[in-house]
């Protein structure tokens, strides 16, 4: 379920969206709560109709975004999709760190436009976790420990 801004309480099981005023086409909408299979359907309309309807970046700010599975994230990569085909470029604001370190894992950041980061921090992070090694954020899932290295062979 997605709630709109003037929602009092915000659900477990959804995420509010809330788009702020910017300049020369440029949409900025702000994600709240959990990003997940429950609230995917209704975030995917709701951000597709920003697409839709805009003009130059679309920018998602994901500094209170707090919850999200793989539906979520594919949420997000369908919006980008969507919005190069209509000649638009998705921009993510304040990732928080753990998703920042799933888009690393699944090299999804060299897709996504991240605003803010930088090349070096991504490097960082994976030069910091050598081949075999399960990462941060991705411990305790199934099948993590079988995930490739991103940093080649030793």
């Amino acid at each position: 379920m997605v709630q709109r801004a003037g929602a009092s309480e915000l659900k477990e099981d959804s995420v509010r969206i809330v788009e702020h005023p910017a300049a020369q086409g440029q949409a900025v909408l702000s994600l709240d709560g959990a990003l997940d299979v429950r609230s995917a359907a209704d975030a995917r309309a709701v951000l597709h109709q920003a697409v839709d309807r805009g003009t130059g970046d679309l920018v998602l700010d994901l500094a209170a975004l707090r919850a999200w599975d793989a539906t979520g994230l594919g949420v997000i990569m369908g919006t980008h999709r969507r919005a190069g085909r209509l000649g638009r470029r998705l921009v993510l604001r304040a990732v928080p760190a753990q998703l920042q370190r799933l888009l690393v894992a699944t090299r999804l950041h060299r897709i996504l436009a991240v605003e803010g980061a930088e090349a070096d921090q991504s490097a960082d992070f994976v030069r910091g976790h050598g081949h075999g090694t399960t990462l941060p954020g991705l411990a305790g899932l199934p099948g993590a420990a079988a995930l490739p290295s991103l940093s080649g062979p030793a």
